[in-house]
C-alpha cells in the first residue's frame, strides 16, 4: 500500500463521509509537554472512523462486481455500523456477527440500520464463524482491519489531520485489528519526515505487543476491557502485522484503570465523550507512558459508541 491508495480513497469517499473537526488539546499539552490535537472521529457518520474504510470497500467491490447483494462481516460494533451504513446507500444486505457483549448502543444501531445480526460468544468466535459462513456459501467477507481498502479508507484520518496541520509529527492511535494504525502509519512515514508513531492497545487484549515479541501473530488471551472496540485476537494471515511491525515506533499496553480515568477526564478537562478504545490513546499520553515533549501530536478519537450505564459507572 501507498500514499496513492489513500488519496484515491479519500477521493472516493469525500461526499458519504465527514471531514472531522481537529482541536488542541491544553490540558494533554501540559500535562505531556507537547502540542496535543484531538482528531475527532467521535462526530463521524456511525460515531466512528470505521465508515471511512467500510464506504471505500464496498463502493470498490460494487464497482467491480455490480450484481453483488450481500456482505459478512464480524465487529466489536462499530465497524458491524459502518458495512450496514455503506451497504444499504448500495442497495447491499449486510450480516454482521457479533459478540454477545456487544454495547446495547451499538447493537441498536446495527439494528436501525437494516443489519442482519447474528449472535457469536465472543469476537475471536464471530470472527471465525463470518469467515466460515464466507467460505462455505462463496459470499464476500469485509474484514475490519486485515482488507487493503478498509485500510485505505482508514488513512484518511491522518491525511486530513496533515492537510489541517502540515506541523504535526507524531501519531498516537488505538489499537486493536491495526486498521487504523496502518493507515496512519502508510500517511505519515510517505508525509512527516523523523515522524513517531504510536500504537495503545488495551492491556486486557494485548494482541500486537504478544505478536511484535514472537514476531508473527499469536493467540492471546482476551479479557473483558472497557475498550471493547479493540478487543479480540487478529487474523494468522493479517496484513496489518507486517505493517505495524514495519511503520510503527511503539505499542503500549493501557491498563483498565487508565482507561476509564482517560474517559472520565476527557469528558470533564474536555467535555468530550469516548469510548474505551479511544481512551487508551488519551491514556498513554496523559499518563507519560510515551515521550512527546517538543513534539506536535495528533491523537485520534476514534469513536463515541459506548453504553450510558458504561458512562455512569467510569463517572462514579
Amino acid at each position: 500500500m501507498t500514499l496513492a491508495d489513500v488519496q484515491a480513497a479519500a477521493d472516493r469517499i469525500r461526499t458519504t463521509t465527514w471531514h472531522t473537526p481537529l482541536v488542541p488539546s491544553p490540558w494533554l499539552s501540559d500535562l505531556s509537554g507537547a502540542s496535543v490535537w484531538l482528531k475527532l472521529e467521535i462526530v463521524q457518520a456511525t460515531g466512528s472512523y470505521k465508515i471511512r474504510g467500510a464506504t471505500n470497500a464496498l463502493a470498490r467491490l460494487k464497482a467491480a462486481r455490480p450484481d453483488l447483494d450481500t456482505v459478512i462481516t464480524a465487529s466489536a460494533g462499530n465497524h458491524g455500523q459502518a458495512v450496514a451504513l455503506a451497504a444499504s446507500t448500495l442497495g447491499i444486505r449486510a450480516r454482521v456477527y457479533l459478540p454477545t457483549a456487544a454495547p446495547e448502543a451499538k447493537r441498536r444501531a446495527l439494528a436501525r440500520l437494516g443489519a442482519e445480526i447474528v449472535e457469536a460468544p465472543s469476537y475471536d468466535a464471530a470472527e471465525a464463524r463470518a469467515h466460515d459462513e464466507a467460505r462455505r456459501n462463496g459470499t464476500v467477507y469485509v474484514s475490519p482491519y486485515n482488507d487493503l481498502d478498509v485500510i485505505a479508507g482508514a488513512g484518511t484520518v491522518a491525511l486530513e489531520m496533515l492537510d489541517e496541520r502540515p506541523d504535526l509529527d507524531a501519531f498516537v492511535v488505538p489499537l486493536g485489528g491495526g486498521g487504523l494504525l496502518s493507515g496512519t502509519a502508510i500517511v505519515a512515514r510517505a508525509r512527516v519526515k523523523n515522524a513517531f508513531i504510536a500504537g495503545t492497545e488495551a492491556a486486557a487484549s494485548p494482541v500486537f505487543t504478544a505478536a511484535l515479541a514472537a514476531g508473527r501473530p499469536v493467540t492471546v488471551e482476551v479479557h473483558e476491557t472497557l475498550a471493547d472496540g479493540l478487543a479480540g485476537n487478529m487474523d494468522a494471515d493479517s496484513r496489518t502485522f507486517a505493517l505495524v511491525r514495519d511503520l510503527v515506533d511503539q505499542v503500549v499496553q493501557v491498563p483498565e484503570p487508565a482507561i476509564a480515568r482517560a474517559m472520565r477526564e476527557l469528558i470533564s478537562q474536555e467535555r468530550l465523550l469516548a469510548e474505551g478504545a479511544s481512551a487508551t490513546a488519551i491514556a498513554a499520553v496523559a499518563t507519560g507512558m510515551l515521550d512527546l515533549a517538543g513534539r506536535h501530536v495528533g491523537i485520534i478519537l476514534s469513536g463515541r459508541n459506548v453504553d450510558a450505564h458504561v458512562i455512569a459507572r467510569v463517572l462514579s
